[in-house]
């Protein structure tokens, strides 16, 4: 009787959860499987495969997926080492910690847009930006980033936004550790390095699975930084998945293509996680 109250209870929520997933994905399968172009109303016609075939086939599909792997595997693997470093040096005390660790994490609430727009006016401009002053002041050419470097730009200002939610899991996760260990270390004669190697990155194990994760959660849907900065170019240097969605969706108006490229998205997320998973997966036992 207790376990078919509890299903009695819960069933509410979960039939909830179930239609709002499911509910969209089955219209984004039917329109994915007809000729439906916001701009030619009227009736919709039967497309087959047609729009998977015309999503798959068009010059941006590889640069997309390349830039959106590159982009994923890039920016999760600089705020990882990096927030770990940042984490490890800002774990020992000294004057002024709190006003640092708050520095640190205040550019995780900056919104994708207003990051990229300063990013793009105030960093990476060539003409008034902090980067062409620096290299005017020692005698340099100045970079055009953007033109020059986008992915790499596009790269860097996500870093940026992410590196605190890095540092902050990582710094609570070191704040747990054994100190009762550390000093048993110690006085084995175990110098830094060797601490680093047997007892703060096993420790942070565990944390580092669950940034990498939620990371890839949302670097898989990066759409803000791009559209604000490049537009997807020069040609289709910047162009990820999501882009390319976006562009036929709202700039070409072509609704069963987007939903073609969207059950791709779908699928290309689920391949990401199954794989990181497997990477990872094990130190989410431990």
């Amino acid at each position: 009787m207790k376990r078919i109250t509890a299903r009695l209870l819960l069933t509410p929520a979960v039939a909830t959860l179930f239609v709002w997933m499911i509910v969209p994905l089955a219209m984004t399968v039917y329109f994915s499987l007809l000729r439906y172009n916001l701009l030619d109303p009227g009736e919709h016609a039967f497309a087959g495969l047609d729009n998977y075939l015309y999503f798959f086939t068009d010059d941006a599909f590889s640069p997309a997926v390349k830039n959106t792997l590159v982009l994923l595997t890039s920016v999760m693997g600089i705020t990882v080492v990096a927030g770990a470093a940042l984490a490890l040096l800002i774990n020992e005390p000294f004057p002024g910690r709190a006003v640092v660790r708050v520095l640190l994490i205040a550019p995780f609430f900056v919104m994708p847009a207003v990051n990229a727009l300063t990013w793009k006016n105030m960093m990476m401009n060539p003409i008034y930006g902090i980067f062409s002053q620096i290299s005017q002041f020692l005698g340099l050419t100045p970079i055009d980033w953007l033109s020059e470097f986008p992915l790499f730009s596009i790269i860097l200002i996500i870093s940026w936004q992410w590196l605190p939610f890095a540092f902050l899991i990582l710094m609570t996760a070191l704040q747990s550790m054994d100190r009762e260990q550390l000093e048993a270390a110690r006085m084995d004669g175990a110098n830094y390095l060797q601490q680093l190697r047997y007892l703060y990155i096993p420790h942070l194990g565990r944390s580092i699975a669950v940034v990498v994760m939620i990371e890839m959660i949302f670097l898989l849907s990066v759409f803000a930084e791009i559209y604000t900065t490049t537009g997807g170019g020069p040609g289709f240097e910047t162009t990820n998945v999501a882009f390319m969605i976006f562009k036929h969706a709202l700039a070409s108006f072509d609704v069963g293509v987007a939903s073609a490229g969207g059950l791709f998205a779908v699928l290309l997320a689920n391949i990401a996680a199954i794989f990181f998973i497997r990477l990872i997966g094990k130190n989410l036992d431990k």
